[in-house]
């Protein structure tokens, strides 16, 4: 359980963080809507990046809550770790890339550790239904 609740918590810190520096840097350009579509933009990249978390965090954390009351296998923590640890590559592969136009190595690794780390969790939960 206590895998499941860190790697939960680390999710939701991750979604705080991204909409936090989204606000922050609204206020330093004085942005209150949207966001340039620019995808070298600071802000369209924290933007995509914060909207990206909030559309895999939730899922992730409930899976992994709900296969932590199950008392999961030693591989299933290790998804949930790994799934954690992708969602942070896919965000820093978002932020710190020059431009979202181009593919990066952070985003794609990120992007398909998170969907390989997903369908487990899911396939898992399936299997102790």
């Amino acid at each position: 359980m206590r895998t499941a609740i860190v790697c939960i918590a680390l999710l939701g810190l991750l979604i705080f963080a991204l909409g936090l520096a989204v606000s922050l840097t609204r206020g330093s350009t004085k942005s209150s809507f949207g966001y340039p579509d620019d995808p070298k933009d600071r802000l369209h990249k924290l933007c995509r990046a914060h909207a990206n978390a909030a559309e895999y965090a939730p899922i992730l954390g409930l899976l992994m809550l709900v296969l932590a009351l199950r008392e999961p296998a030693v591989w299933v923590l290790w998804t949930m770790i790994f799934a954690t640890v992708f969602r942070y590559t896919h965000a820093a592969g978002m932020i710190l890339m020059p431009t979202l136009a181009r593919p990066n190595p952070l985003r794609f690794a990120g992007a398909l550790g998170t969907y390989v780390c997903g369908i487990a969790l899911a396939g898992a939960l399936l299997v102790t239904a």
